[in-house]
């Protein structure tokens, strides 16, 4: 019981007289200052998309110190500007016809991909204000101060990231993927690189279709094995023969070659990003698409800054060395889900140097491969795509050679 003059009587008077202002003030007070740094960093990580980042530096002195101390950063590409512009209709029409596919492959994909990779050094040309005081460091995300914060002035990722200290894990998103495809085909790249390539697999097929959509004859498994075997038939899963002739072969290899130009390009263009950050132990370059992937561990990203790069020629692209691959083509693939892939090839790539594990009783190529290279291959894509791929490699093997480009 609380006697009337005690100390608890007095308090609970100073409570009843005290100034409704002080109540206000103690409302006021931000509880997210008393968070601890580690705390906020945890945040922060998980926000780790750029732009949001950037946001939070404008916050408060302490955010914009915390923000660069992030470890996890995730860079949205805006688009991609060429310097170049692009070939005139008539030249293009004139060269078809001198050059030959081949030709034509490099002026549609170095002229297609190269030079608008080229370009991803400036996303867009920065605003006339930043542009005329270079002197200054740009902000996080190189806002422009006369401008309201949605408002950007773009940079590219190198520049950007360079306002971060501490990162160990960059991903990097371009607005599309660089190689125009027909609707409905399906093509899907991975690529692995250190100073260069380590390793790339390509999964195609001309068309995606429902499993309704196939005839009933067709899709009997009876009446055609491929359901059952990724490369099925009587005859051990041999390619038909309508494969050589019909153009099927011919646009497979543009695929592949495209893809690699394509993942090329991209590992030429993280030269300054892997050099400014030390720190850095995986690295994804991927697209809104989901066409195609590139990543660099912790072992690849030092590899590519002792080892200086190659470039091809004048391209803005790393040299692809000599390459061995294997091929494994399926005329129809039911995935789960009920789609079903027409055409379905998957190619797996390898420099020439590179010793493929396959157990093979005549020692020849063909031989199923070895358990590495399957989980190599297997954990590749995402679903449905995993699944398409460990079936297909189950077929019969082809392989190809091709020389470094």
């Amino acid at each position: 019981m609380t006697s009337p003059g005690g100390p608890a009587a007095a308090e609970d008077l100073r409570r009843w007289r005290r100034d409704p202002a002080e109540d206000n003030e103690e409302e006021e007070i931000d509880h997210v200052d008393r968070l601890p740094d580690s705390v906020l960093l945890l945040v922060f990580n998980r926000v780790s998309d750029v732009k949001d980042l950037g946001r939070c530096c404008v916050v408060c002195s302490r955010f914009h110190s915390l923000v660069r101390l992030v470890d996890s950063v995730l860079v949205r590409v805006d688009c991609v500007i060429s310097d170049d512009p692009s070939p005139s209709p008539a030249g293009v029409a004139g060269g078809d016809s001198a050059r030959g596919v081949f030709s034509h492959l490099a002026r549609v994909v170095l002229g297609g991909i190269a030079r608008p990779f080229q370009a991803l050094g400036h996303i867009l040309a920065p605003s006339a204000d930043v542009a005329s005081d270079r002197r200054s460091p740009p902000s996080l995300l190189s806002s422009s101060s006369s401008s309201p914060l949605s408002e950007f002035s773009h940079h590219s990722p190198a520049e950007v990231l360079r306002n971060f200290k501490e990162i160990r894990r960059l991903r990097i998103e371009l607005p599309a993927g660089e190689l125009g495809v027909d609707d409905g085909v399906l093509l899907k790249w991975k690529a692995e690189f250190g100073s260069t390539l380590d390793s790339c697999l390509i999964l195609s097929a001309s068309s995606v279709l429902s499993s309704s959509s196939i005839s009933p004859k067709s899709s009997n498994p009876n009446s055609n094995p491929s359901f059952q075997d990724a490369c099925g038939g009587d005859d051990g899963g041999s390619i038909p023969e309508s494969f050589y002739t019909n153009g099927n072969l011919k646009l497979r290899v543009f695929w592949t070659i495209s893809s690699l130009i394509a993942a090329s390009a991209r590992h030429y263009l993280l030269q300054p990003i892997v050099a400014d950050h030390e720190t850095l132990e995986s690295l994804e370059l991927t697209d809104v698409d989901g066409q195609g992937v590139l990543t660099m561990d912790r072992r690849q990203l030092q590899e590519f800054r002792v080892k200086p790069v190659s470039a091809s020629g004048s391209s803005q692209r790393t040299l692809v060395p000599a390459l061995s691959m294997r091929l494994w083509y399926a005329p129809y693939l039911e995935l789960p889900g009920g789609a079903v892939l027409k055409g379905a090839t998957l190619v797996a790539v390898r420099p020439s140097q590179e010793r493929w594990r396959e157990v093979a009783s005549s020692g020849e190529c063909g031989g199923s491969l070895g358990s590495s290279d399957r989980c190599w291959i297997s954990s590749a894509f995402e679903e449905p795509y995993r699944s398409a791929a460990g079936t297909l490699v189950k077929g019969r093997t082809y392989c190809l050679e091709m020389n470094s480009f």
